[in-house]
């Protein structure tokens, strides 16, 4: 592998066939590459990897295996840990009520099923309530937690509930307990214990965990008082494919414990022990061991679907149930919900992204607002809206005199708390949310002030100061280089995802062999240099794209090109392949 610093862009791409700016490694991380290399003796395309990564020699071997034991925190680090976990214990020695009351989303629907399954492991069932996204909205209700309290002694309130004053007020004659990761506010609501690693009385040291993993913290203290007590508690680590689930789908960064979570939770995934999950795989028809990928962009979507236009408890009872029948009658209807879900997205997200580029897409917000567009998802369009514009984005479906709104943020902006304080100021009916995504109620009248406050709050943050043009790359590879050795190697920096990019790689000087259109618009290349075997590539969507006729009539024209180095399995014949990015005239 070469080396290249980023005094200038890399490979000398200034702007590349689809627009992008090309970056390498900076100079100190090439340094240090070549460093961790004559340490370790570890491949130097792994070491790049590390290198940019922040990893030390010392800490390599821990860092190329994550261990739970290692990285789990002490749940007790947590406020009000003791007192959700002493709480809870009793509500099962006294045989009391429970009521799980959970966000419609795959956080939300992961956090109560952990709740249930452990409950039920220990022969206590619980009651499970999912508020309907469009009739009451996100959260704690004061209608809802009034019902709830008057059937049962404790309600546990996940991934919802910390700036949920009033509805938890109205639960009068119950104990509620929130166990959340949103951003609190400076007051607490009144519950008995709001174990939430993001209250504002927090360090913000476990700040990155979804709220499944804080149902996991809550769960292994509980489990720990058991012991205490002689008392076994359930198998936590067989439910780590809740947690996995819930982490990547959510968009949390991939960093501390998130990273074990993540590994161990697709470990105890492919075994295909929960009825749910295994049920879901099959009509999603995954037939290959779970990837980050597939949680977040083939399970996670079925397991919103419910949630967004459909039932909203139907992912939260499909992640629970213990019972294989159900499970495939859950997984199939929600799997004919998501083909719903995708229809309705694609005519909002048209509509909205018009709509964002008449307004312009180099600002620090996208945003969109319509009549009529179904609430349901507009946190998708806001996410498309997002990767198209490499900026915060905020999608509105309005009705009547209010808008609901959603939405998603890119690294090192924190969209959260710019909502929140927004509604401080009283230019949002209400809003919240964390790092990368958020929800809101804003009144029509008030749009578009708010919109441009939102948009100042987040220019105070950079949102506007990294090019949607730019292409991070790792180093240079020959295409020779390219085998399922060096991909094996580099998978065991993985998990990828948000904070943890995949390593992406330049090939320069490439000639293309032959190159042809394959499915619904897929580009399929075969490239090659002087010196070695041919290398498969494939563009995703990007066949009639200037980026992909460029390529069709290469002629003898070379190419630098990047992307992603992975496994090909279709046919049940392994090979690598490049997952095409971008190119540029050599």
């Amino acid at each position: 592998m070469i080396p290249a610093t980023a005094a200038a862009p890399f490979l000398g791409v200034a702007q590349s066939l689809s627009g992008r700016r090309w970056l390498g490694p900076t100079a100190d991380e090439a340094r240090r590459a070549e460093a961790l290399a004559q340490a370790t003796r570890l491949p130097p395309p792994l070491c790049a990897v590390l290198a940019r990564r922040g990893v030390a020699a010392g800490g390599v071997a821990d860092f190329l295996a994550p261990s739970l034991r290692a990285l789990l925190p002490d749940p007790m680090g947590l406020r009000d840990m003791g007192a959700a976990a002493d709480r809870l214990l009793a509500a099962l020695a006294g045989r009391e009520r429970i009521a799980v009351f959970a966000d419609y989303d795959v956080d939300g629907g992961a956090s109560a099923a952990l709740l249930l399954t452990w409950l039920r492991s220990l022969g206590h069932d619980a009651t499970l309530y999912i508020p309907d996204r469009i009739d009451e909205g996100y959260g704690p209700n004061e209608a809802a937690m009034a019902a709830l309290a008057a059937d049962h002694e404790l309600i546990v309130c996940v991934d919802c509930g910390t700036l949920s004053h009033g509805p938890v007020a109205a639960a009068r004659g119950a104990d509620v307990l929130v166990i959340d990761h949103h951003l609190g506010g400076e007051a607490l609501p009144p519950a008995l214990a709001v174990v939430n690693p993001n209250r504002q009385d927090e360090s913000g040291d476990l700040g990155h965990l979804c709220a499944a993993g804080v149902v996991f913290l809550l769960l292994v203290e509980a489990n720990r008082r058991l012991r205490g007590r002689g008392v076994q508690g359930p198998d936590l680590m067989a439910m780590l494919d809740l947690v996995a689930l819930a982490t990547v789908a959510d968009v949390a960064p991939l960093v501390g414990v998130n990273r074990a979570f993540v590994r161990q939770g697709l470990k105890v995934m492919a075994r295909r022990a929960r009825p749910g999950l295994r049920a879901l795989a099959d009509v999603a028809r995954l037939d290959a061991p779970p990837a980050p990928y597939h949680l977040g962009f083939v399970l996670g979507p079925r397991v919103n679907a419910g949630g967004r236009v459909g039932a909203a408890d139907l992912g939260a009872r499909l992640l629970a149930t213990a019972d294989p029948a159900e499970a495939a009658r859950l997984a199939a209807e929600l799997d004919r919900l998501n083909e719903e879900r995708r229809a309705i997205e694609a005519l909002v997200r048209d509509e909205a992204l018009a709509q964002a580029e008449a307004r312009g897409m180099d600002g620090p917000l996208v945003w969109a607002a319509g009549e009529g567009w179904h609430p349901g998802v507009i946190g998708i369009v806001a996410a498309r809206l997002k990767e198209a514009a490499n900026r915060p984005a905020v999608v509105i479906a309005l009705d009547g005199d209010q808008g609901k709104g959603s939405g998603r943020s890119v690294g090192g902006v924190d969209l959260g708390a710019a909502v929140q304080r927004l509604a401080g100021e009283g230019l949002l009916l209400k809003g919240g949310g964390h790092r990368m995504a958020a929800g809101l109620t804003v009144a029509r009248a008030r749009l578009e002030a708010a919109m441009d406050r939102l948009g100042a709050l987040l220019a105070r943050q950079g949102a506007n100061a990294g090019g949607a043009g730019d292409l991070r790359l790792d180093g240079l590879l020959m295409p020779g280089a390219a085998t399922p050795e060096l991909i094996d190697v580099l998978e065991s920096a993985g998990p990828f995802g948000q904070a943890a990019p995949a390593p992406r790689f330049g090939f320069a000087g490439i000639a293309v062999t032959q190159a042809w259109t394959v499915g619904a618009g897929h580009l399929r290349l075969r490239l090659a240099d002087s010196s070695g075997p041919a290398l498969e590539a494939i563009g995703f969507n990007q066949a009639d794209t200037p980026l992909g006729l460029a390529l069709r009539q290469a002629g003898a024209q070379r190419f630098h090109v990047a992307g992603r180095l992975e496994i090909n399995s279709y046919g049940g014949r392994n090979r690598v392949q490049l997952r095409l990015d971008d190119a540029a005239c050599a």
